[in-house]
């Protein structure tokens, strides 16, 4: 069972409907205490980061002891930023912190005609290093998210703040700068970008974060069906 957090700031109707269309089992708690119960959590999210101070208390604690026992969590967009540790978009609320660094505004470009909030299509790339990301079919993804996935897919951005690159920072994309698209830690993923309006590319990845919350052997005997 996945536990779909509803705090008033996510994109839950769009989210639902993608899982629903994997076939995943999941459920909106009422309360924390309740994520006892699943074997992983999505925080989704769109708009201010202000909007997670809901999580703050109760929340913020179950969902951060359901991490540190192993629980699969995936944050999408907002919820992405609130994986950090603070936002400069509302300085005054905590991030969930389970990853190190800052999330920042967008500068933009108004030259190139590069427009904050971002928002549109980008390739995913895989990232060389806080300088910029290597260039799109460079190489391979690592991590378990970005699995049956080349450099270049497109998928769907919108927002004014973003991630730093870091080591976490599995693949990045640019809008005037480079910046984490996909972060993946331990049992901790996160996206920037809404999967759930990214056509197969975003479905492919819910589908491998699926994959992580079943476990290595329902994977594997599903395979061996398939074959």
């Amino acid at each position: 069972m996945i536990a779909l957090i509803d705090y008033g700031a996510g994109n839950l109707t769009s989210v639902r409907k993608a899982l629903t269309s994997l076939g995943a089992d999941y459920d909106t708690p009422s309360s924390p205490q309740e994520l006892a119960r699943c074997s992983a959590v999505i925080v989704p999210g769109v708009g201010n980061f202000a909007a997670t101070s809901a999580l703050v208390g109760p929340w913020r604690d179950a969902i951060g002891a359901a991490v540190r026992g192993g629980t699969p969590l995936f944050g999408i967009c907002l919820g992405m930023q609130w994986l950090f540790e603070g936002s400069d978009e509302a300085p005054e609320v905590p991030g969930l912190g389970v990853l190190p660094g800052r999330v920042t505004r967008l500068r933009g470009n108004a030259e190139a005609r590069l427009k904050i909030p971002h928002v549109g299509w980008n390739g995913l790339a895989v990232p060389r290093g806080p300088e910029g990301s290597a260039p799109l079919g460079h190489r391979n993804f690592t991590g378990r998210l970005l699995s049956r996935l080349e450099p270049g897919a497109h998928v769907y951005f919108t927002h004014s703040y973003a991630a730093p690159v870091t080591a976490d920072c599995v693949a990045a994309t640019t809008h005037a700068e480079t910046f984490a698209a996909v972060v993946e830690r331990g049992n901790v993923f996160g996206v920037q970008f809404h999967p759930e309006k990214s056509s197969e590319a975003g479905l492919q990845i819910i589908r491998n974060f699926l994959d992580v919350a079943r476990g290595p052997a329902v994977v594997a005997r599903r395979a061996e069906a398939e074959c």
